[in-house]
């Protein structure tokens, strides 16, 4: 159980920093704070034991349409469509970023080719802006991040088609 000064710190701690999103479980209770301009307690619940709880079933549709035949398709087709595709996650936790600055253009999109060196993204962390590279050659199949959210260690960003 989190107490009442904890709470105001982290709330205090996560208004102060370029953090967006701050979500902490520990013993049961789980506590979610958000800053869509201002800081706010979006969720805080006790949870059941996970013995009791149903794990829960998270559908996200998909702009492109061999994404998309996943959701309703057999697990064979999400088999060959998940090899066939790289994807380039985030090496740390930070702000994910598109472009260099909100005046310019992404450094990629939807369907443009890819080199191993291409600069796919900018992960912001302590201040320091960590570009980002495609690590493979091919074709950016979808964007998984939107601009300026905060993301996780190991978080898939991309999925490429690789040649």
């Amino acid at each position: 159980m989190f107490k009442l000064n904890e709470i105001k710190e982290l709330i205090k701690l996560v208004d102060e920093t370029s953090v967006h999103e701050l979500e902490i479980e520990s013993e049961g209770t789980r506590l979610s704070i958000r800053k869509p301009g201002k800081t706010e307690i979006v969720n805080f619940q006790s949870s059941i034991p996970q013995s009791y709880q149903a794990a829960p079933l998270q559908v996200q549709q998909s702009s492109n349409p061999a994404i998309s035949d996943l959701n309703s398709g057999s697990e064979s087709a999400a088999a060959d469509l998940s090899s066939s595709l790289h994807k380039i996650v985030s090496p740390m936790v930070g702000t994910f970023y598109r472009s260099a600055s909100p005046e310019d253009a992404p450094f990629v999109s939807v369907r443009d080719k890819v080199q191993g060196k291409s600069t796919v993204c900018i992960i912001e962390a302590m201040k320091l802006m960590n570009e980002l590279e495609a690590e493979v050659t091919g074709e950016i199949v979808e964007i998984l991040a939107e601009n300026g959210q905060l993301v996780e260690f190991g978080q898939p960003l991309f999925l490429v088609r690789a040649e």
